[in-house]
């Protein structure tokens, strides 16, 4: 494939037919409903899903401000937001696509425009692409972090999800928090999905090879070692397509190595060489594409060095891209996309695929609006018989929200500190510390919060609290190394998730220092400065390596919130940043940024 920048711009689904448009990618004079009117285009059409992180039901979802690119990612995707993401973009400000790619004017274009995502009203979406597309025409992948992050989910192990992947249809996907269930369960649930799961980086390890407890699945190799299938075949549109699957490569870092003691992951760029030119050897494939939970910055360093990938289908960081990166390396050039998360999108990749060649493409990533597309019966009777038996708890109202509570960005968001805020109050504790995770949902001003919404928020497999002492050393060396995960240069040391979430406690952050040097000036909310010896009461929850004592993180949040009634941040504990004013990543930051 040999395709100018010029010419790749011209060819995204943010152009028409005569060329590149000088205004949103939909034009003023159309109408809202024909955001889904997507024109047929080549032979193969792939349709992407991820990180839905088990909404069944239309959520809101506010994009970050915050998404700090340094070193070569800066200014490139996806370290762009606001105003600097739809001009990179040619997304008419105030539209509704601009809504849905950026968190400005967030509560006014929430009300407009409505709440996103649902499965009842993706399953709309998708069928009515794969009708337009025709029988055998097209393929649904699932990216990952599908069968976690509500309530529900929770509650079943995972399998309402499984339950509704095959009724939408998904053919096949990789995984991340899939792995975050019981190693049993996790198989159970893989046995019970009809489409293909594939993992080609997920290893069984060889002292558990003699006697390994799952070798009568069907995806175990044991001349391989490899504990899912690494790849299927799929015909597609007259044309041969090879799918490889790429699970997030830090799963046993990030979670709990102790529900999977039998796996080992990790990102193989050799491997990943192997199986492409292994795959494209014997099955001689017109295409290859990679379903991937990397994150984006890692799959633009894979694209870069492994040959023969044609797509690269990518999650994990939420990163909603209008538009994929188109990356060169030693033979030719990969496009790499990000499909955002909660429902909230699903990306369509139109392809022209002839004699072994990707000739040509087209690209849109749509954002599934619930006011714009009905929802399907089928769907929407599975949602509400799943999550009967759970409903009476899910909807208990704990509190009424004031403004915006939201997760996403780099450093605290509003929910987040609700979450610290609980923490130091019902655990009588200095400060708090809240993992970063990039998943949760939105809450609007005026809206009650529910035990729904607490749960998609905290809802883990290891959701235990716990309260301890910690020096201030100690302190600062948890805040650096995950810093470092953030902010390391290179994409392979980054693990995709954000600063961890901090309650009581201010500090400064030079996000482009070197390890061990991003955080200075501790200190309590009160201005006392926190001392590398002394100990402080510090509350938490999600520890990896063992288990906490304490009782699940949602049951604090809601003791807190049925107290409080009411939900307005006096204070939002995100720290003074250094030495990143004018970065295109940054944007209406709610803390001091220094020169």
């Amino acid at each position: 494939m040999t395709i100018s920048r010029r010419e790749f711009i011209r060819l995204l689904g943010l152009a028409s037919a005569a060329g590149l448009l000088p205004r949103s990618v939909f034009a003023e004079a159309r109408a809202p409903a024909d955001l889904y009117e997507v024109p047929k285009f080549g032979n193969v059409t792939l349709l992407h899903m991820t990180d839905c992180h088990a909404q069944l039901n239309p959520i809101y979802f506010r994009e970050p401000n915050v998404n700090i690119g340094l070193g070569g990612a800066f200014g490139q995707p996806p370290h762009l937001v606001g105003e600097a993401l739809l001009k990179h973009f040619g997304i008419e400000p105030g539209s509704i696509e601009a809504h849905a790619f950026s968190y400005l004017n967030f509560p006014e274009a929430a009300q407009k425009f409505g709440a996103v995502g649902g499965f009842a009203h993706l399953k709309t979406l998708v069928d009515r692409i794969r009708a337009d597309r025709g029988d055998g025409n097209s393929l649904l992948l699932d990216g990952g972090d599908t069968w976690q992050g509500s309530g529900t989910a929770y509650w079943t192990r995972g399998m309402d999800m499984v339950g509704a992947c095959n009724l939408l249809g998904v053919d096949v996907m990789t995984g991340h928090w899939e792995f975050t269930y019981l190693d049993d369960e996790v198989i159970k649930n893989i046995g019970a999905f009809n489409g293909d799961f594939v993992a080609q980086n997920v290893r069984v390890r060889e002292e558990a090879l003699f006697d390994y407890k799952f070798e009568d699945f069907a995806g175990f190799n044991e001349d391989t070692g490899l504990a899912f299938d690494p790849y299927t075949i799929k015909e597609i549109g007259g044309a041969k397509v090879a799918v490889i699957g790429q699970a997030f490569p830090y799963t046993p870092i990030a979670n709990p190595q102790r529900f999977i003691p039998d796996w080992t992951f990790g990102i193989q760029d050799a491997r990943m060489q192997e199986i492409v030119d292994q795959v494209r050897d014997e099955e001689s494939p017109d295409l290859v594409v990679v379903i991937s939970h990397n994150g984006m910055d890692v799959d633009l360093k894979m694209a870069s060095r492994v040959t023969g990938i044609d797509v690269i289908f990518g999650g994990h960081t939420h990163d909603g891209m209008p538009a994929p990166s188109i990356v060169e390396n030693a033979s030719g050039k990969t496009l790499v996309t990000n499909a955002g998360s909660n429902g909230k999108f699903l990306g369509v990749m139109d392809l022209d695929v002839k004699d072994g060649k990707l000739r040509d493409f087209r690209y849109r990533l749509l954002p599934v609006f619930s006011n714009l597309l009905p929802a399907d019966p089928e769907m929407t009777k599975y949602v509400e018989e799943v999550r009967a038996p759970y409903l009476d708890k899910l909807t208990e109202e704990l509190a009424t929200a004031e403004q915006v509570l939201y997760r996403r960005g780099n450093f605290n968001g509003t929910f987040d500190q609700v979450i610290c805020d609980a923490l130091r109050k019902v655990n009588d504790a200095q400060i708090s510390l809240s993992p970063g995770f990039r998943w949760g949902t939105t809450v609007l001003p005026g809206q009650k919060i529910t035990m729904d919404n607490v749960m998609d928020q905290t809802c883990i497999t290891y959701p235990e609290t716990y309260r301890r002492e910690m020096t201030g050393a100690e302190i600062k060396a948890i805040l650096e190394d995950v810093c470092d995960n953030l902010f390391n240069k290179d994409p392979y040391v980054q693990q995709g998730g954000d600063m961890v979430r901090v309650g009581g406690l201010d500090y400064v952050c030079d996000p482009t220092a070197g390890m061990g040097e991003r955080i200075t000036e501790m200190q309590l909310d009160d201005g006392t400065k926190i001392e590398a010896d002394k100990s402080y009461v510090v509350a938490g929850w999600a520890t990896v390596g063992s288990q906490s004592p304490g009782e699940p993180i949602w049951e604090t949040v809601a003791t807190y919130l049925r107290d409080v009634k009411t939900v307005k941040i006096d204070k939002l504990n995100t720290p003074k940043l250094k030495n990143v004013e004018g970065n295109p990543g940054l944007a209406d930051y709610a803390g001091e940024v220094l020169s």
